[in-house]
């Protein structure tokens, strides 16, 4: 059982849980994150611009069925697709930042 004591910190909790930065299990937590993150971000923009999965589909190419996977965190997605799903679909620019 893990020991949650000690404690004091969000930073801490995910260690304790994941791993320490750069290990496998730890790596695999990040991504799954990023992909929420980005999966949220979708939704809210797609909801935003008052379009169905099924609309945002036709505008960008793809398949409703592909939108939702997307939405729900299920797909791995190409950078070249989430570029033409934010900028032509929802008129959104996107920016990346690497830490």
């Amino acid at each position: 059982m893990k020991n949650y004591e000690n404690i004091k910190s969000f930073d801490e909790l995910i260690e304790v849980e994941h791993g320490k930065i750069g290990t496998e299990s730890r790596n695999k937590y990040e991504e799954n994150s990023q992909m929420f993150i980005i999966s949220e971000m979708l939704k809210e923009a797609r909801k935003e611009a008052k379009l169905t999965q099924e609309q945002l589909a036709e505008k960008t190419g793809t398949k409703k069925s592909y939108i939702s996977k997307l939405e729900n965190g299920k797909g791995n997605i190409q950078l070249s697709t989430l570029i033409r799903i934010f900028e032509i679909g929802l008129n959104k620019r996107i920016g990346l930042t690497f830490l």
